[in-house]
């Protein structure tokens, strides 16, 4: 094992996680309901948001699965990740332009990154078995996602001391806010360098040299192949179902928290500042569940954390005060990082190797697919009751159902019919 690979892989977590924390979680959807969203009522600013993300996911969902059936058939990656990357910076840089009013044009900025953002990760997943043995896959999963948290919580940081002393840097908060977003396209940018000129790509079965053209043809054709043959993996497929139910619930709750709680009067500094203590929680938090699964097994510890979230969303619907909001904030924190990579490591336990990016794209489908659901039915409640509160009871079917169905997954089954469908494919690549 490349130990350089190892940290260089680990340290993307570290950069895009920018994007994820003030983006995706804290800043963003304040100012979106402050800011862009001006003259919105707090209910139609909550629902344009949570429409603004599903929007975004439903261009992942069309996109993934094709872009890690081209990646596998060109053995391009690392191409693949550096475009979606630097195409996430951009729309990052482009968020300083955003004023008053303007929510439309932040909704296009924030589909394109979470589109880059959700686009690079197929590929950065997919790299997990090229520099890890899987006896290591947990630890260094786990590893990936507590630098995640450190990264983003201190470009977080840095964000929320900006905006609270705007005065101190002779800002106004709105420009300290819109100078929070130049920050986060520029961390990402720099801290994905190593992982660029460190970590390489394992070489293919077959190593025939194709055009563009040829590999979107094969790309297309894998997805659908890949559509009839996923029954021949039942515990990839149950394993997945699960995903799709238990990862609607996670991602709701990572984007709507904080514009829920700007909409039942929670302020932005306690918004941002509990999400901060979410990521310093988060760290060891992570880094515990990852050697937890080396004591109770990855399945059981993830079933823990998810029946944790289930308690999340119950005391959520409940929820009314700032302090409410840290204490939910800090239970989060115990679980997001440690359920996110333990469902990566599982997975990657399930997937034939020949055809890696090609599921992990099926892997960000269904998880991306999951995810244009619960923040579309969270909008579509609020506004139909004007609050909220409705949105967030139903986030708790989805753990509820993925619980239930992670249950009747057989890993060592599912590990042999994995094998199995990649002794076959290296069988046939020596007869051609």
């Amino acid at each position: 094992m490349d130990n350089r690979a190892v940290r260089s892989w680990v340290m993307y977590d570290w950069a895009n996680s920018a994007f994820a924390t003030t983006i995706m979680a804290a800043v963003m959807p304040i100012f979106y309901s402050d800011v862009a969203g001006k003259g919105l009522t707090p209910a139609t600013s909550t629902a344009y948001w949570g429409y603004t993300q599903s929007v975004a996911l439903i261009l992942v969902v069309l996109l993934s699965p094709v872009l890690g059936a081209i990646a596998d058939a060109s053995g391009s990656k690392k191409q693949f990740l550096r475009f979606f990357t630097y195409m996430g910076v951009i729309a990052s840089l482009l968020m300083f332009t955003i004023g008053e009013g303007e929510w439309l044009w932040a909704s296009v900025l924030v589909i394109l990154g979470t589109l880059s953002f959700s686009g690079a990760n197929v590929f950065y997943d997919a790299f997990l078995t090229d520099v890890a043995p899987e006896d290591k896959r947990d630890m260094i999963s786990s590893r990936g996602y507590a630098f995640g948290y450190i990264g983003g919580g201190i470009l977080l940081a840095v964000n929320l001391a900006m905006i609270t002393f705007h005065d101190q840097l002779l800002l106004t908060k709105l420009a300290a806010t819109q100078l929070s977003f130049l920050t986060v396209g520029l961390w990402w940018f720099f801290f994905s360098l190593p992982l660029f000129r460190h970590v390489h790509e394992k070489k293919q079965l077959k190593g025939i040299r194709q055009t563009p053209m040829s590999r979107a043809m094969h790309g297309f054709k894998s997805v659908a192949r890949t559509m009839r043959e996923i029954g021949k993996y039942p515990e990839l497929l149950k394993f997945l179902i699960a995903f799709w139910f238990f990862s609607d619930g996670i991602n709701t709750i990572i984007k709507m928290a904080t514009i829920y709680g700007r909409e039942i009067g929670i302020g932005q500094t306690d918004l941002i500042s509990a999400l901060l203590i979410t990521q310093f929680v988060g760290i060891p938090c992570t880094l515990l569940f990852g050697k937890v699964a080396q004591k109770l097994g990855a399945k059981t510890t993830l079933i823990i954390t998810l029946l944790i979230y289930l308690m999340i969303v119950c005391l959520g619907y409940f929820m009314k005060s700032a302090l409410h909001f840290y204490l939910l904030a800090i239970m989060v924190g115990l679980v997001q990082g440690g359920s996110q990579a333990l469902s990566r490591s599982l997975f990657s336990r399930l997937v034939p190797l020949h055809r890696n990016a090609e599921f992990f794209g099926f892997f960000g489908l269904s998880g991306k697919f999951a995810s244009i659901f619960g923040p579309a039915v969270f909008g579509f409640f609020g506004q139909l009751t004007g609050s909220s509160r409705s949105g967030i009871a139903s986030l708790a079917l989805f753990f509820i159902a993925g619980i239930t169905l992670l249950l009747f997954v057989n890993l060592e089954k599912g590990k042999e019919q994995a094998m199995a469908g990649t002794g076959q494919a290296a069988g046939e690549a020596e007869m051609i």
